[in-house]
C-alpha cells in the first residue's frame, strides 16, 4: 500500500488530487488563476469541500478563461451567487472576477502571470524536507512576499497562508512528507 501525506483523506477525490496534481509544477496562467482562486474560496472551509465543488467552478467561471472572467458584469455576479455549484460567497466571487483583471493587467505589463508567481522561487520548485505534517508551515516569507505583491496589484482572497498554499498546490514547494511516495517523485 502507497504511503501518502497524513492529509489526504480516504476520499477518491481526495486521493487523485494528492497522487496526480499536488505539489506539481504549474506555469499555466490558466490553472495557476483556477488554483488561485479555488485556495482563496476553500478560506474558511475543507479542501475535500473545494474539490468537491471544483467542477462547478469550472463551468461557472467559463474554465476559469480568465479573459471572460474579467468581464463578468452584475448579472454573472447575481448569477454566481445563485449557483449552489460553487461557494456563493458575495466577496470571494467578487475577489475572482478581480483578480482576474488583475492577472489580465500583471500581463500586459509582464507578460506571463506564471513567470511573476514563480519568480518568488526563483523559477524553480523549492525542495522542502518534512518528516510529519505538523512540521509543516502555514506561511512562509516567499508567502507572504507573494501576499504583499498580489494585494499592491489588486488582488484579493492572497493572504499569506492562501499564498502558500497556492505555492503547495501548484508545485513552487515539494511539501509532501518524505515518508509519502510523491516526495521523492516530485523531488527530482
Amino acid at each position: 500500500m502507497k504511503k501518502r501525506c497524513d492529509w489526504v483523506g480516504p476520499e477518491p477525490l481526495y486521493v487523485e488530487y494528492h497522487d496526480e496534481e499536488w505539489g506539481v509544477p504549474a506555469r499555466d496562467d490558466r490553472h495557476l488563476f483556477e488554483m488561485l482562486t479555488l485556495e482563496g474560496a476553500q478560506a474558511g472551509l475543507s479542501w475535500i469541500t473545494i474539490l468537491k465543488k471544483r467542477q462547478g467552478y469550472r463551468r461557472a467561471f467559463d474554465d476559469f478563461e480568465i479573459e471572460k472572467v474579467a468581464r463578468y458584469t452584475d448579472e454573472d455576479r447575481a448569477r454566481l451567487v445563485a449557483d449552489a455549484g460553487i461557494v456563493r460567497n458575495r466577496a470571494k466571487i467578487a475577489s475572482t472576477i478581480g483578480n482576474a483583471r488583475a492577472v489580465l493587467d500583471l500581463r500586459a505589463e509582464l507578460g506571463s502571470f506564471s513567470d511573476y508567481l514563480w519568480g518568488f522561487v526563483d523559477g524553480e520548485p523549492l525542495q522542502n524536507r518534512w518528516s510529519s505534517l505538523a512540521e509543516l508551515p502555514a506561511q512562509t516569507a516567499q508567502s507572504q512576499a507573494m501576499s504583499k505583491a498580489l494585494k499592491k496589484r489588486g488582488f484579493g482572497f492572497v493572504g499569506p497562508t492562501i499564498c502558500y498554499a497556492l505555492m503547495q498546490a501548484v508545485g513552487m514547494v515539494n511539501d509532501h512528507t518524505t515518508d509519502c511516495f510523491r516526495f521523492r517523485q516530485l523531488a527530482r
